[in-house]
């Protein structure tokens, strides 16, 4: 298999933790050099250095507010002014926890503001670079809910779904260009993310979080949480050549825990 992504730039957004980072390490391991974006320059700095540089690879980082999509949309914009990417991987925090009944107008607003539309513009931003080089891997961190809901996960559950309606509508647009469009579906994940929704679950039903995480552990085949480079070991296979008729998909990262074929 041709795994090898030596003189591949790849662009990592939300890459300073968990998933994200742990996915740039993967690529930079392969042989791309890494653009990181997120929001904390320090925390991007750190992460910088973290990344392999054995392919003489010169990483560096951009300073995105994904809460503000028109700054995002510039900063993003700016950019690819000036450069291309063959490998752009689509991440950024999930909506807080809550009932469906119970959200707001604005909270999916929001949601939708901070998956959807950031996709879509830093996608487009780079997606006609990517047709004239005739490469182009773009993979979504999304969820296990675009397969089956997950409870008190309302916001989430809905927006995810939108996200994988947007991904697999572009593939089709864009693979006879040898780009492919991929979602990454992370089940329970040993992330901030998932203390936050333990924390989270604890709270609204007076139980202690170690009984909560449990819970979620008995739902899990393999009986243990996942490891952020578990999922980033898929979302590097995506990104190399040997993922080439690979497009339109939606793969579960989860132990088993998904009940859907």
């Amino acid at each position: 298999m041709e795994l090898s992504l030596v003189n591949k730039q790849a662009l990592i957004c939300g890459s300073t933790q968990g998933i994200g980072l742990a996915i740039a390490v993967e690529l930079a391991l392969l042989g791309a050099t890494c653009i990181l974006v997120a929001r904390n320059e320090s925390s991007l700095q750190k992460a910088c250095k973290q990344l392999d540089t054995s392919n003489g690879q010169q990483h560096q980082y951009l300073v995105a507010d994904f809460s503000n999509t028109e700054h995002v949309k510039e900063v993003i914009g700016n950019f690819a002014k000036e450069h291309s990417i063959h490998i752009l991987v689509n991440n950024t925090g999930g909506p807080p926890a809550g009932k469906i009944a119970d959200a707001k107008d604005c909270d999916f607003l929001s949601a939708l503001n901070l998956h959807l539309i950031n996709n879509h513009n830093i996608t487009t931003a780079f997606l006609e670079g990517m047709k004239s080089q005739g490469y182009g891997r773009i993979i979504n961190i999304v969820s296990t809910s675009v397969k089956v809901p997950l409870p008190n996960l309302g916001v989430s559950n809905t927006t995810r779904a939108a996200v994988a309606g947007w991904a697999k509508t572009m593939a089709n647009e864009v693979a006879k260009f040898g780009v492919t469009v991929n979602n990454v579906l992370p089940g329970a994940t040993s992330t901030a993310r998932l203390s936050s929704i333990i924390e989270n679950k604890s709270q609204k039903t007076n139980t202690a979080s170690e009984e909560v995480e449990a819970g979620m552990l008995h739902e899990i085949p393999m009986g243990r949480f996942g490891k952020p480079q578990e999922v980033a070991a898929l979302a590097a296979f995506l990104a190399t050549p040997a993922a080439a008729y690979i497009t339109g998909q939606s793969v579960c990262v989860d132990g088993g825990r998904t009940g859907a074929i």
